[in-house]
């Protein structure tokens, strides 16, 4: 029997085409972000992009990030066939997730840290898997904004049974370090590894990847 501890899961976010999509997975990427929100640089719609997304492979996790959405917008996307489940970086409330466990939808909650208090006495959120992000006006994630990893760790101790997701500010230089302090179930990057909002740098995305999975 190992005593190998798990490879961290990786999630390259804010993917807009599939050229991105294709580099990500080649390099070993576990799941591909993809923004649904108008306010983000890094928006698409779903009807300019199912075409080259039905044809990602099978075992790729392919997230929907949302900020407040509606709920009809939360089934149709959660339930498109391209879709594997949804990313929660607004302020929904916890009824509104309970209803879409019910309704058999998977997703994750966001959470923003600011200050050391962001992440004590949650609200039931229905889910066990949160992406904890750096916080920023008007910002729902994509920052590339680092928190004190301390805050974090702190939390992943805490929530035993938890899938808790680091993002915020990570880049190919400092994941290693950010595992190492943080030991989450899986790190999510955005900025950390553009060559534009928008557009990946393959070089960089290659750099990350690897560094996280030896981490």
């Amino acid at each position: 029997m190992s005593g190998a501890a798990p490879l961290v899961r990786v999630k390259i976010c804010g993917v807009t085409n599939p050229a991105d999509a294709e580099a990500a997975i080649e390099c070993g990427a576990d799941a591909l972000g993809f923004n649904f929100y108008p306010g983000s640089k890094r928006y698409i719609q779903l009807e300019a992009a199912s075409a080259w997304m039905s044809e990602l492979p099978r075992d790729i996790i392919r997230v929907a990030v949302l900020v407040n959405p509606t709920w009809e917008e939360a089934i149709r996307l959660g339930e498109h066939p391209s879709i594997t489940g949804l990313q929660l970086h607004g302020s929904e409330k916890p009824d509104f997730c309970l209803n879409l466990r019910r309704r058999g939808i998977r997703f994750a909650k966001a959470l923003s840290v600011v200050d050391a208090f962001s992440l004590r006495n949650l609200p039931p959120y229905s889910t066990k898997t949160f992406v904890i992000d750096s916080a920023g006006a008007g910002v729902f994630g994509g920052s590339g904004t680092i928190f004190p990893w301390s805050i974090a760790r702190d939390f992943v101790r805490k929530q035993i049974g938890y899938r808790v997701v680091l993002a915020g500010g990570l880049t190919p230089a400092n994941i290693t370090e950010a595992i190492r302090i943080v030991r989450p179930f899986g790190v999510d990057v955005t900025s950390g590894v553009e060559a534009a909002p928008g557009r990946k740098d393959h070089h960089r995305l290659r750099e990350f990847i690897a560094a996280a999975k030896s981490a």
